[in-house]
């Protein structure tokens, strides 16, 4: 792709989650030149924001693992290998799905690492602010950064964000939450340190310490069967998903009480172990954050919604970019998630179209912002899913195209799975 005189970058991402970082590599492996902003001083998204440390997606639900996600996604996981940690598909005992689990520290440096690797330029501590468009294109974007607001031409963007940040200040028509308006709960994983290595977890003590502790304590714990728990990679540490919250709206107000009440949450919740579960006598929370696991927020409008059908029946098209292969995910009461299984082959074909926003030639969406109906959407979300939609809209961009069936053959070329 060729870029205008007056243009810096062939295309900008905005946001350094998995789809920003599958964006960034898919535009760069297609010849673009590509700059990456993001708003913490570290890549990653939720998985080392809010310490979802769990990578769903990169493969089918059923007895064995059977992969997904290629492509960028993999780069990512040989990069991390490269760092010492192991990527192996890992079967929850609590769902029965295929995850591959993470040491975020680890993490961090191999997102540093692989998009160095492939020459992207990353902004860190830095957001899109403003978006200028002319007609049905944008032409600029200005990031607010370190040292003030830089304005930045480009011929294509990608919103990554999660949040729909670029797709606002583009002026895009969106949703928040379902048909109805009612978000996802959040969550708030933790990770718990200080255990005795000689004592492996025991989850009928901690459901029965759960019981004691629902009879009286100030935050009942919806997830009466121990939640989701595993030992955290190279460490001795737990990892631990119990923490769940309603969010009635995306204000500042909701997202502070919700934060605040969290880390009351937690507090208790270490304070339960330590008191009733063998083995963490002595333990400590080690880490929460930076911020609240968000599930959901904004929806921009694309060309395509994906449907609950397209996910029952494994909707197969000629024109797919991605697997979408992971259950349909629901949390719509705090604590209580429900799952819809994928049917067909076990993965679904996410179309090009569910990735171009709705009214800007050249804005595509990828990650949790991508155009799904409620239930689909459940499916899509989540990050092994992300890198792949992320790469194909990095390569949509950077050939300047919206054919599906020419980005489903790069992105199988570059070794992706459509």
């Amino acid at each position: 792709m060729s870029r205008k005189t007056e243009s810096e970058y062939d295309v900008v991402v905005a946001g350094g989650g998995a789809a920003g970082i599958g964006a960034a590599l898919g535009a760069a492996r297609a010849g673009g030149k590509v700059c990456l902003v993001e708003k913490y001083g570290f890549l990653g998204g939720a998985a080392t924001t809010s310490q979802v440390l769990a990578y769903c997606g990169f493969f089918q639900q059923g007895p064995e693992p059977v992969k997904a996600v290629g492509g960028a996604g993999d780069l990512v996981l040989a990069a991390m290998r490269a760092c010492g940690m192991n990527t192996e598909a890992h079967n929850s005992e609590t769902t029965g799905n295929w995850i591959i689990l993470l040491n975020p520290e680890i993490a961090k440096l191999a997102f540093d690492r692989v998009l160095a690797d492939h020459g992207v330029d990353v902004l860190l501590h830095s957001r899109v602010a403003a978006a200028t468009r002319t007609a049905d294109r944008i032409e600029a974007v200005t990031v607010a950064g370190m040292e003030g607001r830089r304005r930045i031409i480009a011929e294509g963007f990608v919103d990554a964000t999660g949040d729909a940040n670029l797709s606002l200040v583009s002026g895009i028509t969106m949703r928040e939450g379902d048909m109805n308006g009612q978000l996802q709960a959040v969550s708030a994983p933790i990770r718990i340190s200080g255990l005795d290595p000689r004592i492996p977890f025991d989850r009928a003590a901690i459901k029965a310490a759960i019981q004691r502790y629902n009879k009286t304590g100030a935050y009942p714990i919806r997830r009466e069967d121990g939640g989701i728990y595993t030992r955290i990679p190279g460490t001795g540490d737990m990892w631990w998903m119990i923490i769940d919250l309603a969010l009635p709206d995306l204000t500042s107000a909701s997202f502070t009480r919700a934060e605040r009440c969290a880390r009351e949450m937690a507090n208790d919740y270490v304070q339960m172990l330590r008191d009733h579960v063998p083995g963490f006598e002595n333990c400590f929370l080690a880490q929460s954050g930076p911020q609240i696991g968000i599930r959901e927020s904004r929806h921009p409008a694309t060309r395509y919604e994906m449907t609950a059908e397209d996910l029952a029946c494994g909707r197969q098209r000629p024109d797919s970019i991605a697997r979408a292969a992971w259950p349909a995910e629901l949390h719509g009461e705090a604590g209580k998630p429900v799952y819809h299984p994928v049917g067909g082959h076990g993965y679904a074909s996410v179309p090009l179209d569910s990735l171009r926003a709705r009214g800007l030639d050249n804005l595509f969406v990828s990650g949790r912002v991508i155009g799904a109906d409620p239930v689909a959407y459940g499916s899509v979300r989540v990050m092994g899913t992300a890198f792949a939609t992320g790469e194909a809209v990095g390569i949509a961009a950077t050939m300047a195209t919206v054919d599906g069936e020419r980005v489903g053959a790069q992105v199988r070329r570059l070794g992706g799975l459509t």
